[in-house]
């Protein structure tokens, strides 16, 4: 989540409702059962930890004063360190998606760029695993775990293939594709 957040703040400081309603939007039905206070929460420890800074910004009228949050030069170095992470095969889809928002919104990195680097270490992971499935001496009941890894990491690719088709087509119109 403190990944998301600072990379959510890339583009531009924010206070936390609207971190929220970025995270919502780039979640779409799945952003609404987001636990508001976690965002709060996240800013802080974010703050204590040297990667956000906040100032309070006089609220309008009818609206409370706002502590907008903004990246502090070591934020941006995590920021960027967290976009050449790859970490499969146990992924968060979730977090791989806001990656990929992120990296758009914030134009810190190309979306299909990362999915080629995310397909790269699932080839890679799918390789070994298929090379150890064909060892013939393994116990059958251990390649059944095998079997599921091959299984898992196949639909992982054909998941990250549908990620390019997207975001390819959002390149070419620079819009949502679809839209």
């Amino acid at each position: 989540m403190q990944d998301v957040v600072l990379a959510m703040l890339a583009k531009e400081p924010a206070h936390g409702y609207e971190l929220r309603g970025r995270m919502r939007d780039a979640l779409g039905p799945l952003g609404e059962a987001m636990n508001a206070g976690q965002i709060y929460v996240t800013l802080t420890r974010l703050t204590k930890a040297g990667l956000v800074t906040s100032e309070r910004v006089e609220g309008l009228p009818d609206r409370p004063d706002r502590r907008v949050h903004a990246l502090t030069p070591a934020g941006q170095q995590r920021v960027g360190a967290w976009l050449t992470e790859v970490s499969w095969p146990k992924p968060d889809l979730t977090e791989f998606h806001l990656k990929l928002v992120a990296a758009a919104a914030a134009r810190l990195a190309d979306p299909v760029a990362l999915v080629d680097a995310q397909r790269r270490e699932v080839l890679r992971r799918l390789r070994d695993a298929q090379r150890a499935a064909l060892d013939r001496s393994m116990d059958p009941v251990a390649g059944l775990l095998l079997e599921g890894v091959v299984l898992r990491l196949r639909a992982d690719l054909e998941w990250l293939e549908a990620c390019e088709r997207i975001w390819t087509a959002r390149d070419r119109t620079g819009r949502k594709a679809g839209a």
